[in-house]
C-alpha cells in the first residue's frame, strides 16, 4: 500500500503495543519519531521492528511536519496518529479494501470516538467529531498552531463514514489527564495572549467542513465571550445542552475536567500572566519563563 502511518512518541510504554496492535494487516510503512523517551518505550518498538526516528520536540505541529518530510517511506499518502490512538476494525478494513489511493481526493476525514477512563463518551457534543489525518503528503502538513492542532490539505476531502473511527484514548489515568493539560493549559494561554487567538490555517467557516466549523465557533463565539465566564457556559452547554448527564459517572468526571476545569485554568493563566506583565512591567517571554520555565519560542513558526 502507498501508505505511511506516522506516530509520535514520548513514554508512552502503555500505549504503543495497543496503537501497532491496532494497525496489523494494514501496511508495513509505519514510521515512529520519539523525542527521548526513557520508560520503555524504545523497547517495545524494537520488539515490533518498528521503523524509529529520534527528533527533538519543540511542539506537534513542527513534530509531524519534520516527521513527514523525512518519512524514510516516500510514500505518497501519509495517516497520521497519536500514540494512545487505536484504529476500528471497521477502519482497518475501510483502509484495506476500500481506499483507493488513486482517487480525486487529496485527503480524508474521520470520525474519532473519545475513551475516558474506558468508557466511549457518546455525548456533550464530543461524537461525531471528525478529524483529517489521511492525505497525499505532498497536499497537506499540520498547521502552524501550538495547541488545538489540525492539518491543512490543499484541494478536496472526503468525509469517511463514522463507523470507520479511530478510537482516542486520551489519557491512561486521572494524573496523567490533569498533568498533560496542565500543560496544554500554560500553552493555549502563551498562544492567546501572543497571538490573540489568530495563529493556525485552518479557515474558520461556518458553512464549511467540520474542523472549519469547530474554528469558527470557538474563534468567534467562545473566545469573544469574558474570561471565566466562558468556562462556566461552556460546560453547560455541553453538560445539559448537548446532553453529556446521558455519559453517567465517567461522564460527568471528563465533561467537567475538559470542559470546566481545563478552560478555567486557562483563563486563570491568562489572567496570572497579566497580572505580572502589568505589575511588573515584564513582557510576555519573561512572564512565561519566570512563572512556568515556558519557552515562548514554542509558539514561532515553523
Amino acid at each position: 500500500m502507498n501508505l505511511t502511518f506516522i506516530i509520535l512518541t514520548y513514554n508512552e510504554v502503555h500505549n504503543i503495543k495497543a496503537c501497532l496492535d491496532s494497525l496489523q494487516g494494514i501496511t508495513e510503512n509505519i514510521l515512529v519519531v520519539d523525542s527521548g523517551s526513557t520508560d520503555g518505550t524504545h523497547e517495545i518498538l524494537n520488539d515490533n521492528k518498528m521503523r524509529v526516528l529520534l527528533h527533538p520536540f519543540e511542539n506537534y505541529s513542527k513534530q509531524r511536519n519534520w516527521a513527514q518530510e523525512n518519512n524514510p517511506f516516500q510514500t505518497e499518502w501519509v495517516f497520521h496518529l497519536d500514540a494512545g490512538e487505536r484504529i476500528s476494525k471497521e477502519l482497518c478494513e475501510w483502509l484495506s479494501y476500500e481506499f483507493d489511493s488513486q482517487t480525486q481526493l487529496n485527503g480524508f476525514m474521520f470520525c474519532r470516538r473519545m475513551m475516558f477512563m474506558g468508557k466511549w463518551i457518546k455525548y456533550g457534543g464530543l461524537y461525531p467529531t471528525y478529524h483529517t489525518r489521511l492525505f497525499r503528503s505532498n497536499k497537506g502538513k499540520c498547521e502552524n498552531k501550538a495547541y488545538d492542532q489540525h492539518f491543512v490539505v490543499e484541494g478536496q476531502i472526503g468525509v469517511v463514514d463514522k463507523t470507520k473511527h479511530i478510537m482516542d484514548h486520551v489519557a491512561s489515568d486521572l494524573k496523567t489527564f490533569t498533568a498533560g493539560h496542565t500543560r496544554w493549559a500554560i500553552t493555549e494561554a502563551a498562544e492567546l495572549l501572543l497571538l490573540a487567538g489568530k495563529s493556525g490555517n485552518v479557515e474558520a467557516r461556518l458553512a464549511g467542513n467540520p474542523i472549519e466549523k469547530r474554528r469558527w465557533m470557538k474563534k468567534n463565539v467562545f473566545q469573544k465571550l469574558p474570561l471565566f465566564l466562558r468556562g462556566i457556559l461552556y460546560f453547560n452547554y455541553r453538560y445539559f445542552i448537548k446532553l453529556g448527564f446521558l455519559d453517567g459517572r465517567i461522564g460527568l468526571i471528563c465533561h467537567f475536567l475538559q470542559g470546566f476545569w481545563f478552560r478555567f485554568l486557562v483563563d486563570a493563566i491568562v489572567c496570572e500572566l497579566k497580572c505580572k506583565m502589568n505589575r511588573e512591567h515584564v513582557s510576555l517571554e519573561n512572564a512565561l519563563k519566570e512563572l512556568y520555565e515556558y519557552d515562548i519560542k514554542k509558539l514561532t513558526n515553523n
